[in-house]
C-alpha cells in the first residue's frame, strides 16, 4: 500500500499557487487532510474512503461532511493530473447524500438600527480620546460591514489601496480570489469612513490593513465578533449575532427594496445565482407585503 500522505506539501502548495487560495482555506485543507491521514495511515483506497466518509457522517454535521469529501476529492484529482494515481476511486463511491437546507438567519433593520445607535451613543459618551478613538473604529466597522455585506474575513483583510474614497468604492478580495467592487453612497457611511481613515493613518500604514486593533496590527475575525456582542448588549437585544447574518441581513432587505437579484449577487461574490436564491426564502416581509395588496381574496366582496 503506498503511503500518500506524503503529498499532502505538494497539493497546498498547488492550491497556493496555482488556484490562488487563501492562507485560511489552505490551513482548512490541511486540517482536513490529516485528519484522513489519522485514520487511513495514508491509504485512499475504495474501501478506506467509505469507512472514512462513515466516520464523518457520524462526527460532523452534513455540511462540514460536504467540505472534507470535497477537499479529499480535490486531492485525489490533483494526484491524477500529476500521475501519482491511475484511477480516480470516488468513480466506485456514491459519495452524495441529502443536506438539510438551512434558511440564513438575519437581523431585523431595528436591531441594526439599534446597534448602530448604541455606537455612535457610546462615541457621545466617551471620556478621553482614546475611548473616543475606539468608538470611532467600532463604528467604522459596523457601517461597513452593513454597507458592503463583506463576510468577516473579506473586511479583515481589507488594505488601504482596497478602499477608494473618491469614487466611494471598496475592493474586496472573496472566496477563490475573486474580485469584486462595492460602492458606498450613504454619506453619513462615507463620513465615518473618512474620519476613521484619518484618524488612523499611521496604524493602517504600519499594519498594512485598513482595520487595525489595539495592537496597531490587523484586526482579528474575533474581535469583530466581540464588538458585535458588546453593542448588541448595549442595545439590550436578547439575540446571538454573528457579523455574517449583516451579510445575510444585506443581501435580504436589498431584495425586499426589488433590486434584481443578478446585482446581489454581484455584490456578494457569489459565483453562482444559485447560491443568492437562497434568500427568495428569507424575504418574508416583502412576502407579506404582496400577499396583503395582491392576493385575488381582496377582490371578492361577500
Amino acid at each position: 500500500m503506498k503511503d500518500l500522505s506524503i503529498y499532502t506539501n505538494d497539493f497546498i502548495n498547488y492550491c497556493k499557487l496555482h488556484k490562488g487560495l487563501s492562507a485560511k482555506t489552505l490551513r482548512a485543507y490541511s486540517i482536513d487532510l490529516n485528519q484522513l491521514w489519522e485514520r487511513t495511515h495514508g491509504d485512499l483506497s475504495k474501501a478506506s474512503i467509505c469507512r472514512y466518509i462513515s466516520h464523518l457522517h457520524k462526527s460532523y454535521k452534513p455540511r462540514t461532511c460536504r467540505r472534507k469529501i470535497a477537499v479529499i476529492k480535490a486531492f485525489v484529482h490533483f494526484l491524477l493530473i500529476d500521475d501519482i494515481i491511475d484511477s480516480n476511486p470516488f468513480d466506485k463511491i456514491d459519495a452524495s447524500f441529502r443536506e438539510p437546507s438551512m434558511l440564513p438567519r438575519t437581523i431585523p433593520l431595528s436591531i441594526i438600527n439599534g446597534i448602530l445607535k448604541a455606537a455612535y451613543n457610546e462615541r457621545k459618551l466617551a471620556k478621553n480620546a482614546y475611548s473616543d478613538k475606539m468608538c470611532l473604529r467600532d463604528i467604522a466597522i459596523l457601517e461597513m460591514l452593513f454597507a458592503t455585506g463583506a463576510r468577516v474575513s473579506e473586511m479583515c483583510s481589507l488594505t488601504p489601496d482596497d478602499i477608494d474614497m473618491e469614487y466611494h468604492s471598496v475592493r474586496i478580495f472573496g472566496k477563490g480570489s475573486r474580485e469584486r467592487i462595492v460602492q458606498i453612497e450613504n454619506t453619513d457611511v462615507l463620513e465615518i469612513l473618512r474620519e476613521y481613515s484619518s484618524a488612523f493613518s499611521s496604524d493602517i500604514t504600519f499594519s498594512g490593513y485598513f482595520f487595525v486593533n489595539r495592537l496597531h496590527r490587523r484586526l482579528s475575525e474575533q474581535s469583530v465578533r466581540e464588538i458585535i456582542n458588546k453593542y448588541a448588549l448595549l442595545c439590550r437585544e436578547d439575540i446571538h449575532i454573528t457579523p455574517h447574518m449583516f451579510r445575510h441581513s444585506f443581501a435580504t432587505l436589498l431584495l425586499e427594496e426589488d433590486v434584481d437579484i443578478r446585482y446581489i449577487q454581484r455584490l456578494l461574490g457569489h459565483s453562482s445565482i444559485t447560491t443568492t436564491q437562497i434568500y427568495t426564502h428569507v424575504a418574508m416581509s416583502k412576502q407579506r407585503e404582496i400577499l396583503s395588496a395582491k392576493h385575488p381574496r381582496n377582490k371578492i366582496d361577500i
